[in-house]
């Protein structure tokens, strides 16, 4: 019987007597080794911390021990140890490596964020106190250029709370399937003029390629407008100037498959696996100097999975980038 509560446990549990493991459950046998029945608690964990507490603790006085590294390397455990009839021990392992990652990533970006943050209000702290202390000491060129930079600053921080604010609101909202049918031709199209002038400055031209019988994708108008915004601005800030952004849209069975792709330098590969981590950069002082953020590509990924689609993104070294998008088509691909 109490070998078949064992067993109905989703988590590692192990019954130990008199320092070896009386009992184990199949998820302890698949992290611990299958035949650890009968073996000493010193060879069955191979923990120091874990033996410790089962061997020299007072179980009715011991508090859940943190666990680094059993099983794999990078595991995280919490190890609860009851006391049982006959100086018996029922240990349980929770798996807390997921808490765990995400705790490092919220405190991973907290510290990055302010970092970004920090940097545009240093200059412009910087720069408001020259002004306000020198004025009548500045000729005019020199107020109008300490005045571009303040401008310049405090809108890189707008930007940045802005793709702050939308990373919040897309994960809020992202056991919330959108549903609503989206012409992604008519979406392009605004997005194309929405960069009209960017384009003009690069002197490049926008090209937009949709078949004909494109379906309308599921989604989220605002989000997907977002989306488009997002690696049309990645396609000229990094596209050689002179040459075509290409937004080329098709059906793909019951998806809609959006590539948006610039003849650029291109992305090394070792960059393309964390290129949508938040705030990662390729090149940091190039990216910041082109007034990116480093949160583009990250927010282009969550509205992605929000919408059940995938991402890829393909690059040569000198040759430029495709970044290629699915979406669902709505009603399965009904146009």
């Amino acid at each position: 019987m109490i070998r078949d509560l064992l067993e109905a446990l989703p988590e590692p549990a192990l019954l130990v007597q008199e320092g070896r493991v009386a009992m184990a459950n199949a998820a302890a046998r698949a992290i611990l080794g299958s035949a650890i029945e009968g073996d000493d608690v010193r060879v069955a964990l191979r923990h120091p911390a874990a033996v410790e507490r089962l061997l020299t603790a007072r179980p009715e006085a011991a508090e859940a021990a943190e666990l680094v590294g059993l099983g794999e390397t990078e595991r995280r455990w919490t190890m609860t140890v009851a006391p049982l009839p006959e100086g018996a021990l029922f240990v349980r392992l929770l798996d807390r490596s997921e808490a765990h990652a995400a705790e490092q990533m919220r405190v991973d970006f907290v510290a990055n964020a302010s970092h970004e943050l920090r940097t545009p209000l240093a200059t412009l702290v910087g720069y408001a106190e020259t002004l306000r202390e020198n004025a009548d000491a500045l000729d005019l060129a020199t107020r109008e250029r300490f005045t571009a930079v303040v401008h310049d600053e405090a809108r890189r921080m707008q930007r940045l709370v802005e793709d702050l604010i939308s990373l919040s609101r897309i994960e809020a909202e992202r056991f919330s399937t959108p549903r609503d049918a989206l012409a992604l031709s008519e979406l392009a199209e605004e997005a194309r003029h929405s960069f009209a002038a960017a384009a003009r400055e690069r002197e490049c031209e926008i090209v937009i390629r949709a078949d004909p019988d494109l379906p309308a994708a599921a989604g989220d108008r605002s989000q997907i407008l977002q989306l488009l915004d997002n690696l049309i601005s990645n396609a000229l800030r990094y596209g050689r100037k002179g040459t075509p952004v290409a937004i080329d849209l098709r059906r793909e069975r019951d998806m809609v498959h959006l590539t948006v792709s610039d003849q650029g330098e291109g992305i090394p590969p070792e960059h393309i696996v964390r290129v949508t981590e938040r705030f990662y950069r390729v090149d940091p002082s190039r990216s910041r100097s082109l007034g990116g953020t480093g949160l583009g590509l990250s927010i282009v990924k969550h509205v992605v999975e929000r919408h059940r689609g995938r991402l890829n993104i393909e690059s040569e070294v000198g040759k430029g980038t495709r970044v290629h998008v699915l979406l669902p088509a709505a009603g399965g691909g009904v146009s």
